[in-house]
């Protein structure tokens, strides 16, 4: 079964109706012990990375996220902000993230942007997989994602990179490492692609 953490910060219904749709079975986890019965966990997030992480802090689940993804190594989607809290420290706040990746979160240098408003970078964008992977099934690379942010993951160690995209300059919109997966674009928002990206992520399995 499919927890969806409800710490406070995420499109949480949105991101449960699709599994609805798909006659996949989540359920809230708003306590430590409910994670415990999870066999997957996405891990939304809108907003700040400060206050997200005193969300997620004030909830109780910081602990027991971290047993369930680095030890028990129950597979984990970061959603937008759900995926910047993976990095160590972001350029946005002061706080310390998860750290499950050796990242810091960064402004896009909008002098780097052509186009008006620059930030936040809004709407649909291509992405480019840096390899071919079963979460990307059935994937339109070329229609892409929604996106909705200002913040960029920069992940320090390559290999983490899972997907680029492009605004103003190369960044990475996708990270993969083991069981952890984190999207810095919006599923719940991205039609047919966001729906076969969270099926297949029910489908994945490390074996």
């Amino acid at each position: 079964m499919i927890a969806i953490v409800d710490y406070g910060s995420g499109n949480i219904q949105a991101i449960q109706n699709i599994f609805t749709k798909l006659k996949i079975e989540t359920f809230f986890a708003s306590r430590p012990e409910d994670l415990k019965k999870a066999s997957k966990i996405i891990l939304p997030g809108v907003g700040a990375f400060d206050t997200a992480m005193m969300q997620l802090e004030q909830s109780g689940m910081r602990s027991a996220l971290d047993a369930c993804v680095l030890v028990e190594k129950k597979p984990v989607m970061g959603i937008c902000v759900g995926m910047q809290i993976m990095a160590k420290s972001s350029e946005e706040g002061v706080l310390s993230g998860l750290g499950w990746f050796d990242a810091t979160v960064k402004k896009f240098d909008e002098s780097k942007i052509e186009h008006k408003p620059k930030l936040p970078h809004m709407g649909w964008n291509e992405i480019v997989p840096r390899e071919e992977h079963p979460i990307l099934n059935n994937i339109d690379q070329e229609k892409g994602f929604y996106f909705i942010h200002s913040y960029y993951f920069n992940a320090h160690d390559p290999n983490d990179i899972f997907i680029e995209a492009y605004y103003g300059c190369d960044f990475c919109c996708a990270v993969k490492k083991n069981n952890i997966f984190g999207f810095q674009f919006h599923p719940e928002k991205s039609h047919s692609n966001g729906i076969n990206l969270f099926k297949n992520f029910y489908e994945f399995s490390l074996c």
